[in-house]
């Protein structure tokens, strides 16, 4: 049976955006479907190098503040599920469409344009609890482990041509189409039932973890409402379909929780004018107006955000005189808010007022000792002074404890290179280009690194990374093929 494009969407919303599951408790249950699929253990590496897959192929964003606000909402919500296997990880895709989806490994993307329609942190978080409950739930090991019986594929070449629809749909679809050997009903009901049930303990999440319930129906009724008669609807509604009997059980079942006002959330509407700002296809001309109007029509954390929108919309046309009183005037009212801290080190950094910045940064470090916003701009304030081998012993220290921050190793790579330590230098830049996914760069840029290290222990230890990224590069290709 030849399967068209629209059809295929439907069976991605199982095996791309219905996640890639089997991330839950620490030891398989006996009786629990998919636990024969892989091993947790196989799994998270599964997970590990989908991330570098989606760095090498999709426009990733790299911006420690937002990364940050997604990964604390998602951890929100993760400290009431049930049977999570191992950590989670949140990325952010440059993407003005509507949609969001999971793979194996807990690792779930979001794209920027949920920012741009969701009116509340709510509204978000009812997609990221979905998607998370399509995890723990295992929907897609199960449905590997059903496949793997019934193809002569096996576990590793099903995951890499679902890894290839989420980050190339024509090319994944041509894979699933001439390997999967589908039948359609089967694939459609497996979809409609994880939806179902992603919805159902997506609520229990959503409402567990402090947010209003009947948001996962308003966000649903949006969205059917909007493209009730598109002849290109978004992405999330082919993966995700929206029949009517969705939404009404989603409205359903909020009901019988208890009603009560949820506040707005100051961090969901800084989130989304920087995602405005940083990241749409707008002027700054145009979107400074559209701040401005919406500051004088608007009061509380909706006009605090509106003047940081304004504010970093300022910045990019460099005005800096206009964008201070804003941004001071934030500071003074949210002094420890991390979107306000870092658009003023950007400020005091456009102005070459290096010493400011530093200082705020490292009274901040006394509060937040790990944060990555707080150390991240402080390293970055480090160099743009001239402080390199202060910035590099900082960075040092921080990848010591989270070896997988990616804007970390890129700038330590900035560091060490004036300080002319080659070896350090090269070995940041393998690093960095593991990160993304460039197995035959790490590999060259390591192989330099320890043949160029003075120090035997270094060069040992040099040496023994080098092995590890060609074992990496192998399991790498081999999922890429």
């Amino acid at each position: 049976m030849e399967l068209n494009a629209t059809k295929l969407a439907l069976v991605f919303s199982l095996l791309m955006t219905t996640p890639f599951v089997e991330a839950a408790n620490g030891l398989p249950d006996i009786g629990t479907a998919g636990v024969t699929a892989m091993s947790v253990e196989r799994e998270a590496r599964f997970g590990q190098a989908f991330v570098r897959f989606a760095r090498a192929n999709q426009p990733v964003i790299d911006d420690p503040v937002l990364n940050e606000y997604v990964t604390d909402l998602g951890l929100k919500l993760l400290s009431q599920a049930d049977s999570v296997r191992f950590p989670f990880q949140f990325l952010l895709i440059n993407d003005d469409s509507i949609n969001a989806s999971a793979f194996l490994g807990g690792v779930v993307q979001l794209h920027t344009g949920l920012f741009l329609y969701a009116d509340n942190e709510s509204e978000l978080a009812s997609v990221i609890a979905h998607e998370i409950t399509h995890v723990t739930q295992r929907h897609i090991a199960r449905y590997l482990e059903s496949q793997s019986r019934s193809t002569p594929l096996t576990i590793a070449g099903l995951v890499g041509s679902v890894a290839l629809a989420v980050v190339n749909p024509q090319a994944g679809m041509a894979a699933l189409q001439t390997t999967l050997g589908l039948k359609m009903q089967s694939a459609i009901n497996y979809t409609r039932d994880n939806e179902f049930e992603a919805d159902r303990i997506g609520l229990r999440l959503l409402h567990n973890a402090g947010f209003d319930p009947e948001s996962m129906a308003g966000f649903f009724q949006k969205l059917a409402d909007k493209y009730q008669f598109a002849s290109t609807p978004p992405p999330m509604l082919l993966t995700h379909p929206l029949p009517s009997s969705r939404i009404a059980e989603a409205r359903s079942r909020a009901q019988d929780y208890p009603k009560q006002r949820y506040p707005d959330s100051l961090d969901f509407q800084l989130a989304k004018a920087r995602v405005m700002v940083r990241f749409q296809q707008r002027s700054a001309t145009e979107l400074q107006g559209f701040f401005a109007q919406q500051a004088t029509q608007s009061s509380g954390w909706q006009a605090d955000a509106a003047h940081y929108g304004q504010a970093l919309a300022l910045l990019k046309t460099n005005n800096y005189k206009q964008a201070r009183p804003l941004l001071d005037s934030l500071a003074r009212k949210h002094a420890n808010n991390i979107f306000i801290l870092d658009a003023l080190t950007d400020l005091d950094n456009a102005q070459d007022r290096f010493d400011a910045a530093i200082a705020r940064l490292q009274a901040a470090q006394q509060h937040r000792p790990d944060n990555q916003v707080v150390m991240i701009n402080l390293a970055d304030s480090l160099l743009q002074a001239g402080r390199h081998q202060q910035a590099a012993t900082l960075l040092d220290n921080y990848l010591r404890r989270h070896p997988e921050n990616l804007l970390a190793w890129d700038l330590i790579a900035q560091a060490y290179r004036p300080l002319s330590d080659e070896s350090a230098f090269r070995q940041a830049q393998a690093e960095v280009a593991a990160l993304k996914g460039r197995y035959d760069l790490a590999v060259d840029q390591m192989e330099i690194a320890a043949n160029l290290s003075k120090d035997s222990m270094q060069r040992a230890r040099l040496g023994a990374r080098l092995e590890q990224l060609r074992q990496q590069q192998k399991e790498w290709e081999a999922l890429r093929n």
